[in-house]
C-alpha cells in the first residue's frame, strides 16, 4: 500500500501513476475500495495499492472527519482474511495524517534509518509520534525494528551512528544493514525492484538478508 503522495514505491515498480484512473487517495474519500485500485505488478505474489500526489490534499479535505485517523485501518479491514501473507504500508517522510493513518492500520512498524546525524533527530520524533499512536488510537502496535540504511563503512560517520543506534536500542535493530550501493540508486529509474534490476548486488543482498531476517524473527515469536 503506497501511501506516500511522491509515490516512490509505486513508480519503483514500473507504475506510471499520470495514467492511473484511482489510487490510495479515492479510497480513502470513501469513493471506492481498496481491491478496486489495486493492480498487479508482474510478480505473481505482489500485489499494488498504488499512490499519487493528489494525496498531499488528504489532510486539508479530512480535518473535519470524525474518523480520520482511522480511514486507511478501515480500507483494510474489508480484505478476506488469509488473502496476503503481509500487507506493507510505505509512508512518507513526515508525521502527518498518512503517517497516523498507517501507524493506527499496523501491527507493527519498520523503522528506516539513514545513517546520518539528522536521521537521529528524526528518529527520536517518530518514537514519540509512536508511543501517542499506541496510547490513543492503536494500543497493539509495536517496533518490528530499527533498519540502519545508506551505511557507508569508509565514513566515521556511519560507524558513529551505527554504534549510538545499537547501543541505545539493543535487540531492536536488525542485523541487517542496508549499505549505500550503486545499483539501488539506479533501479527506480528503470522501474524495478532492485531485487530484479540486479539480484547479485550488494543492495539486493542486503535485502534478502533482512526478508529472512524478519521471516526468522515471526517465526521465533519475537
Amino acid at each position: 500500500v503506497d501511501c506516500d503522495p511522491q509515490a516512490n514505491a509505486t513508480s519503483g515498480l514500473g507504475m506510471d501513476r499520470k495514467t492511473l484512473p484511482r489510487h490510495l487517495y479515492h479510497v480513502l474519500l470513501g469513493e471506492c475500495r481498496l481491491e478496486d485500485v489495486s493492480v498487479p505488478t508482474g510478480l505473481p505474489q505482489l500485489t499494488l495499492v498504488p499512490s499519487a500526489p493528489d494525496l498531499i490534499g488528504l489532510e486539508v479535505e479530512m480535518v473535519q472527519h470524525p474518523d480520520r485517523e482511522r480511514l486507511l485501518a478501515s480500507a483494510l479491514a474489508g480484505i478476506p482474511a488469509g488473502l496476503f501473507s503481509y500487507v506493507l504500508v510505505d509512508c512518507p517522510p513526515s508525521l502527518g495524517l498518512l503517517t497516523v493513518n498507517a501507524l493506527t492500520a499496523s501491527q507493527s512498524v519498520l523503522i528506516p534509518l539513514q545513517c546520518e546525524y539528522y536521521a537521529l533527530e528524526g528518529l527520536s520524533h517518530l518514537i514519540h509520534t509512536i508511543r501517542l499512536v499506541r496510547a490513543r488510537l492503536n494500543p497493539a502496535l509495536r517496533v518490528e525494528g530499527i533498519l540502519l540504511t545508506m551505511f557507508d563503512g569508509r565514513m566515521n560517520l556511519s560507524r558513529q551512528v551505527e554504534i549510538e543506534v545499537r547501543s541505545h536500542f539493543g535487540e531492536k535493530v536488525f542485523r541487517t544493514v542496508i549499505p549505500r550501493n550503486v545499483r539501488l540508486a539506479e533501479a527506480p529509474s528503470h522501474g524495478k525492484p532492485v531485487l530484479l534490476y540486479d539480484i547479485s548486488c550488494a543492495g539486493s543482498r542486503a535485502y534478502l538478508d533482512l526478508a529472512w531476517e524478519l521471516i526468522q524473527n515471526h517465526g521465533t515469536g519475537t
